[in-house]
């Protein structure tokens, strides 16, 4: 990647979106303003139906790709494309190309403010799978809620653990989040109770989108794993822990977790965060022979963090700092283990990393680890104290990579929490 490479539209050092990152997302602008694909530059959103509908980004002769309301058209087109695509747009934004920079009328229908924009689900989800695949998360709870000498599962070194979620209730950021309610169990009552969740927990992902599908019957082979990724996402999986302690066994989490997952609405390609692969974590036991790939350069180096911000703040509290590097298990691992029994991916699918947490209290994830299942409560910078998050506060995600002066971001993806609906049964 050239870190040389400059636009002709003013970026600021700081900006998560340089042109060495051009994330894709979808948009609409103005009330009846259809939705369409984009890309992020500073503090703009480049509108590539404007730019395919006057002869650029050229595909295929007569067809349309980036007047859709989804991403899935133009990523069911191939990784070549997904290169060509990010090359031209390179070249046709840089500062040196006088094509785009110099037609004021062109540019003026091209470049929209992001904040005059509204943005949508980046891409049609057709599935949604949740990992469990940060070792100091999973063995944060583990000690919880079993014994602290054993407190990861015989399987869990194994194997990358997840489930299948919901994708009807992922959500794009922004979008307000109601508190479910269900079933709680409490420790000293013989039965279950009806209640609002009284856990209401963040989880601290990022996941990644499907770009390439598998027939069905016919697993990805780990070294080709990667091309079936097109991009990464933030990815807050909210969580009622409450409801889930009740319900997961024995098998797993249901409606705590069916709720609402929300997701930031740029994706990062991996062709944007290629200059910051870094090592995985020493796997021990070693994988069995379809899960083992080379560890020094299938993770990325992103930092990530939670903010916290209650009704009757002005700013929001940092809660954590944290990096995707601490996960033990890889996308690739990931998305193998799932097709390994023959499982069919689509494009468009979600696989979420599960809660990255890092070695120490201030990089925890949750709020179940960083209050310790409520036995050490969080001060806010109000005085305020959080056990777990309560109606009217907004959990903001952001993430970055920044190495020899880039910094590639995502962006933030944010979720505000609004109060339970209210049942009235009749006995």
């Amino acid at each position: 990647m050239n870190n040389l490479l400059q636009s002709f539209i003013q970026v600021t050092p700081e900006s998560d979106f340089p042109i060495q990152n051009l994330p894709y997302g979808i948009f609409s602008h103005g009330a009846d303003a259809a939705p369409r694909v984009g890309v992020a530059l500073g503090e703009w959103v480049v509108d590539l139906a404007v730019l395919e509908a006057n002869g650029f980004l050229e595909i295929k002769a007569g067809e349309y790709y980036f007047n859709q309301p989804t991403l899935n058209k133009f990523i069911e087109t191939g990784k070549a494309n997904w290169s060509k695509i990010r090359a031209e747009l390179q070249d046709l934004l840089s500062s040196d190309n006088p094509i785009l920079r110099d037609n004021q009328a062109l540019r003026g229908q091209v470049f929209l403010k992001q904040a005059d924009v509204v943005m949508h689900l980046p891409v049609h989800i057709p599935g949604y799978t949740d990992f469990y695949s940060s070792k100091e998360h999973a063995t944060n709870v583990g000690c919880m809620f079993r014994d602290p000498k054993n407190a990861l599962l015989p399987n869990w070194s194994e194997l990358p653990v997840g489930y299948n979620g919901r994708a009807s209730s992922v959500v794009v950021s922004g979008t307000d989040v109601v508190r479910p309610s269900g079933q709680i169990k409490f420790p000293d009552q013989e039965r279950p109770v009806f209640s609002a969740c009284r856990k209401l927990d963040f989880e601290l992902e990022t996941g990644f989108i499907i770009g390439q599908p598998n027939a069905l019957g016919v697993p990805v082979a780990i070294e080709n794993a990667w091309d079936h990724i097109f991009g990464m996402v933030l990815f807050n999986d909210w969580s009622a822990r409450d409801l889930q302690q009740w319900e997961y066994v024995p098998l797993g989490p249901f409606n705590a977790k069916t709720f609402a997952s929300s997701v930031s609405p740029w994706i990062v390609t991996l062709e944007a965060l290629e200059p910051f692969k870094t090592n995985s974590p020493t796997q021990e036991p070693l994988p069995l022979a379809y899960l083992r790939e080379d560890l020094s350069s299938n993770s990325y180096d992103i930092h990530l963090s939670a903010e916290l911000q209650a009704a009757n703040q002005d700013r929001a509290d940092v809660i954590s700092n944290t990096n995707f590097k601490y996960m033990y298990w890889s996308m690739a691992q990931q998305l193998t283990h799932h097709t390994i029994a023959g499982c069919n991916l689509q494009v468009g699918d979600l696989m979420g990393s599960g809660t990255i947490s890092g070695p120490t209290p201030d990089s925890y994830g949750s709020m179940l680890e960083i209050t310790w299942n409520n036995t050490k409560p969080l001060t806010l910078s109000n005085g305020e104290q959080r056990s777990f998050i309560q109606d009217g506060d907004t959990l903001i995600m952001k993430g970055y990579c920044q190495k020899d002066g880039l910094r590639i971001g995502f962006g933030e993806v944010t979720g505000k929490v609004l109060p339970a609906v209210e049942f009235n049964f009749s006995e």
